[in-house]
């Protein structure tokens, strides 16, 4: 599609961008050697013991997220949450991963082995190393390679601010809090209904209108939109399909990561609307 990034920046006051591509995450392969391992074990024991106390205890400590005797999940995993630094993910929208690093091979495992199955997906920042928002994501299945690369199925759970940045064994941590959108009431309410069903139509007749192979494209990736739920402030971040069709709109990352931030479904529709409009003006004839 043949859009003009520049005036679509003129036109949306944030600067959101358009960008056609899509982020996957970088591979860097590293090996493991039997001799590196015997090594170890032979001239560092000691360091080697204190290292597997260090490991057990930050299982014990991790597997109480994924233990729902001790807590529920949803609400407690938000201290040294692991994050993967690679793309922008949203709630309820699938997001399949290839991994290839060691550090998140490692990430996953842990976090298979914990029975958390679940870990905060970021976009890089230069200055802070990810940004200040991202998305849980859920792992829903992992298939593994025998040279130790992983192909992992997740989703996304929930929206999330960064408190504090961490580290632990190569891949990064943060303390998080959870954002949820502002609810609303009387005439507030019955306007955003009116917005949402407004602006839900609106997303349909878009995708309506876009060639066949886009479509395919679209379905393969990312699956059918969601339909128009009866109540939109029922979840705390808003309906389905608008993550959906965020995803799936050819919006820069910036720009997306802007509009996840953000806690007014209002203020969020009235932003999509404006790149709908956009769009469909844009669209060749």
């Amino acid at each position: 599609m043949g859009w003009e990034k520049e005036s679509l920046t003129d036109f949306l006051l944030s600067g959101f961008r358009i960008d056609s591509s899509l982020q996957f995450l970088a591979s860097r392969t590293y090996k493991k050697t039997v001799l590196t391992e015997e090594l170890i074990v032979r001239y560092l024991p000691e360091e080697l013991s204190e290292r597997k106390k260090v490991y057990e205890e930050e299982m014990k400590e991790l597997s109480k997220y994924g233990n729902p005797v001790i807590n529920v999940l949803y609400f407690s995993l938000n201290k040294d949450v692991p994050i993967f630094v690679c793309t922008m993910a949203f709630p309820t929208i699938p997001c399949p991963l290839h991994v290839f690093e060691p550090r998140y091979r490692l990430m996953i495992r842990r976090c298979m082995e914990t029975g958390t199955k679940q870990f905060g997906m970021c976009l890089a920042d230069e200055l802070k190393g990810f940004a200040d928002h991202g998305c849980i994501l859920e792992i829903r299945d992992v298939k593994f390679f025998p040279d130790g690369r992983s192909v992992v199925d997740t989703v996304g759970v929930r929206r999330f601010r960064v408190l504090s940045h961490g580290q632990r064994d190569g891949y990064n941590t943060a303390n998080i809090e959870y954002l949820e959108d502002k609810k609303v009431e009387g005439p507030e309410y019955e306007e955003l209904v009116r917005l949402h069903d407004s602006v839900y139509d609106q997303a349909v007749a878009w995708f309506t209108s876009l060639k066949d192979n886009m479509k395919v494209q679209i379905l393969n990736h990312f699956g059918s939109m969601p339909g128009k739920e009866p109540e939109p402030q029922s979840n705390p971040s808003g309906p389905a399909w608008y993550w959906w069709l965020l995803a799936v709109l050819p919006l820069e990352n910036r720009a997306q990561l802007a509009i996840l931030a953000m806690t007014s479904l209002k203020d969020r529709l009235i932003a999509i609307r404006r790149v709908l409009i956009f769009v469909t003006r844009k669209r060749p004839r």
